[in-house]
């Protein structure tokens, strides 16, 4: 609340919470846009105020929270890499670590935080599984236990040999806990433009899906926990899935067909 409470105290700070309502939450919005923030910045300064109002509640200094309008949440834009930007973003990485973390992050569809917390023990190469969970995990959200493929398996079986510690992304001996370096000097040698660690979850959850695979395997895949979650993030991308669904409709061309 440090740099958000500012303009939320300039704009609300002199009435309590029971005046509060939709119409001023709306001329904050409009302020706040001709200030040059963007709509996601709105949003999340009016959550705040929001969470604020539900502490307030909770530690009994007001009776009831004021209903807080928001601005619907903007969809984030997603970059996906083709399979020549995600070979030429591996070839980029010149540090073995870095290597095996992007052929793990495109080849299994984890978090970054799944694969630097990934240990050796939970590497199955007969079986040929990948257990990303912890078995003790609470609050950690998409972990899955994933196939080994034709990328993931002999960079596991190489790292594996020349392993000095327990965890498989390792330097020196030693757990890595970033490779936010190491990542981004893989896509300056690549030159594929401006993608995040996390846009690689995305290009593989939407490989998958371009290729026909069952989006109940995707969400699988990726940890989620329905598919719903699976669909929301990733359906708008792929108009392509419904061709069949929308060919059903073609009255006109039912039409002429019986005339």
């Amino acid at each position: 609340m440090g740099s958000t409470g500012k303009p939320i105290l300039q704009h609300f700070g002199a009435y309590t919470p029971e005046q509060i309502t939709k119409a001023m939450c709306v001329e904050y919005k409009r302020k706040r846009y001709e200030a040059g923030k963007s709509q996601n910045t709105v949003w999340t300064e009016l959550g705040h105020l929001r969470s604020a109002m539900n502490f307030a509640v909770d530690v009994q200094a007001i009776d009831r929270a004021p209903k807080i309008w928001r601005p619907a949440k903007p969809q984030p834009e997603i970059r996906v890499l083709n399979r020549g930007e995600a070979r030429a973003l591996i070839d980029g990485a010149h540090d073995p670590h870095i290597r095996l973390a992007l052929v793990l992050l495109l080849g299994t569809g984890a978090r970054i935080g799944a694969v630097l917390d990934l240990e050796w023990s939970r590497v199955d190469f007969e079986r040929g599984i990948i257990n990303l969970r912890i078995e003790d995990e609470q609050t950690r959200k998409g972990r899955a236990i994933v196939p080994m493929n034709n990328a993931t398996r002999p960079a596991l079986l190489a790292a594996k040999e020349a392993a000095l510690s327990d965890y498989v992304i390792e330097y020196g001996g030693r757990r890595v806990k970033s490779i936010r370096t190491g990542f981004v000097n893989a896509v300056e040698r690549s030159g594929i433009g401006h993608i995040t660690i996390h846009g690689l979850r995305h290009t593989a959850a939407v490989t998958m899906l371009s290729a026909g695979i069952p989006i109940g395997k995707v969400a699988q895949v990726l940890g989620h926990s329905n598919t719903r979650v699976t669909e929301t993030t990733y359906a708008r991308y792929l108009p392509s899935h419904m061709q069949d669904a929308v060919d059903v409709l073609d009255f006109a061309s039912l039409k002429a067909a019986r005339a």
